[in-house]
């Protein structure tokens, strides 16, 4: 379809940190940078923790690093804690996190990075999920 123009899109948009296949850095406005809870990266093994881009990729390889399964959705969604959610905005910071780590991205790196992918990206969809709709996103407050 793309005629071997992987990630065109995302390069044209600017979404990719630099040195992930050529894109260049986009600067991000989440609050929470909360990656991986391991201090080193699982490619390189360098010190060091996540860059600033959503705090997904290794500073010295740019590889995916594994999702924060401490992070809440609202962190993840840059949303504040709270029931009213601007809409919009929630679905612009999903289809921006979907453009950073949908498995299709990911189809010529190894198998670390697609399995890292697929993770991010199911994280990034039941948070979208779940504070999209009203009971949803209560029901998680509640939590």
């Amino acid at each position: 379809m793309w005629g071997g123009r992987t990630g065109a899109l995302p390069r044209v948009w600017g979404l990719w940190p630099t040195g992930v296949l050529g894109r260049r850095q986009r600067s991000c406005n989440a609050p929470s940078l909360a990656g991986s809870n391991s201090p080193q990266c699982w490619n390189c093994g360098g010190p060091g923790g996540p860059i600033r881009v959503d705090g997904f990729f290794c500073p010295q390889c740019r590889a995916l690093q594994p999702p924060d399964p401490t992070r809440d959705h609202f962190s993840l969604m840059d949303c504040n804690r709270s029931f009213r959610v601007d809409t919009a905005k929630l679905q612009h910071r999903y289809q921006q996190l979907q453009r950073l780590v949908h498995p299709d991205f990911f189809s010529q790196r190894s198998q670390t990075e697609k399995d890292f992918s697929k993770k991010h990206s199911t994280l990034v969809n039941d948070a979208y999920k779940t504070l999209l709709t009203p009971l949803s996103r209560g029901l998680y407050l509640v939590r």
